[in-house]
């Protein structure tokens, strides 16, 4: 296991549609494998293994070509364990347990946490719960119900790879993520998974929703150190989404961060198009603004053969207290389910970025190929589910 703090330009976070349907809540998880079955508990196993090339025109400050091997092309690389077992009158208990490396070096993934709070074993998910026809309760480290909302709605379903669960991430790591005595918060991975939180979810009619917790443990307070997040999702002819979180400083309370988004989802045929827009700002732990993050996306995804979905997705990242942190990117791919389980996958982005782009408007999970150039890079890998 990693003993340093890992770099935040990194592969910190990456969150794909598939990823996310596993076992975030109950009633999102994809079928697993029972490995063992007793006294009525059912223990599975999940997991997603993907890795590819990845070329680029430009990298880094002498703008030369790049090519390498990546991990988690278009979901992470994890592996999980869940358990449940049936209670009495429709309750039911149960539990997740979801660990993230690395499949280019087998190497346990890093995290957004904190500065010096160590790097978690079971970084996407440690968590026990109870669920019935009211809903479920769940307690531990989870999923925040914020992304969970949008993973429809946004243009590439939050690929691990060129899409905005970037500007989601980056956008929630560098006011919450210092050391002690700068901005912090102890509670939050990157706005996607929160420490000692509380999340009640339900599903009404077509609408399915959210709202977590997670409380500060900070002695005489309440707010310092806490977060709260909430989600929804409505699911009929069209798919609409929305979320609103805020992450408070550990020790002055201040709203570091406070994130925003709506999206939409329009099926016709074999097309369905998508708008989704993210809205992000960051203050230092006194209060005084540092960003203000809009991320656009609107993408069309194409079933055009049974085993073939193209994907066509135009980004626009700018902070608009910072007018040259700005990125244009068009991104084209196409997944090939050679099997529900198996996908082979490529994919291109062409990324525009402005003079003084960071990692705040970046679709790319390293960060900006080349500030102040066009590149493009290329992605060809497999995803391989159990």
């Amino acid at each position: 296991m990693k003993k340093t703090k890992p770099n935040p330009s990194g592969r910190c976070i990456a969150t794909a549609l598939a990823a996310l349907a596993l076992s975030a809540a109950p009633g999102l998880a994809r079928a697993d494998t029972v490995i063992g079955e007793v006294a009525g508990t059912k223990i599975s196993i999940f997991g997603f293994l993907d890795a590819g090339l990845l070329y680029q025109s430009k990298s880094g400050t002498d703008g030369k070509a790049k090519s390498s091997l990546e991990t988690s092309g278009i979901t992470p690389t994890i592996i999980g364990f869940k358990g449940e077992r049936d209670l009495e009158d429709g309750l039911k208990a149960f539990f997740n347990l979801e660990a993230h490396f690395d499949l280019n070096n087998g190497m346990f993934h890093g995290s957004g946490d904190a500065d010096g709070t160590g790097s978690p074993l079971f970084r996407r998910q440690a968590n026990i719960g109870l669920s019935g026809d009211w809903g479920s309760v769940t307690l531990g480290r989870q999923y925040g119900p914020a992304l969970l909302a949008h993973v429809g709605t946004e243009a590439r379903g939050f690929k691990e790879q060129f899409s905005n669960v970037y500007a989601w991430a980056y956008n929630q790591y560098a006011a919450t993520a210092g050391a002690v005595g700068t901005e912090r918060n102890t509670n939050n991975d990157v706005g996607i998974f929160f420490n000692n939180a509380v999340q009640y979810r339900h599903t009404v009619g077509p609408v399915s929703f959210g709202v977590l917790w997670a409380l500060g443990g900070k002695s005489g307070s309440t707010t310092e150190n806490s977060a709260w997040a909430l989600g929804a999702t409505y699911t009929g002819p069209v798919t609409l989404s929305a979320s609103y979180q805020v992450i408070k400083d550990e020790d002055t309370g201040n709203n570091n961060v406070k994130h925003g988004g709506v999206g939409i989802a329009v099926p016709y045929g074999p097309f369905t198009f998508k708008a989704n827009y993210l809205k992000a700002t960051n203050e230092t732990r006194a209060g005084a603004k540092v960003s203000d993050v809009g991320a656009l996306g609107l993408g069309i995804d194409w079933k055009w053969r049974p085993k073939h979905t193209a994907t066509l997705a135009y980004y626009h990242n700018k902070d608009d207290r910072n007018p040259d942190d700005k990125t244009t990117n068009v991104v084209i791919s196409n997944d090939y389910a050679i099997r529900p389980d198996t996908t082979l996958y490529v994919q291109m982005a062409h990324v525009d970025a402005g003079s003084a782009a960071t990692l705040k408007t970046s679709i790319v999970a390293a960060g900006i190929p080349a500030v102040g150039e066009s590149s493009t890079l290329l992605n060809v890998g497999l995803n391989f589910a159990f």
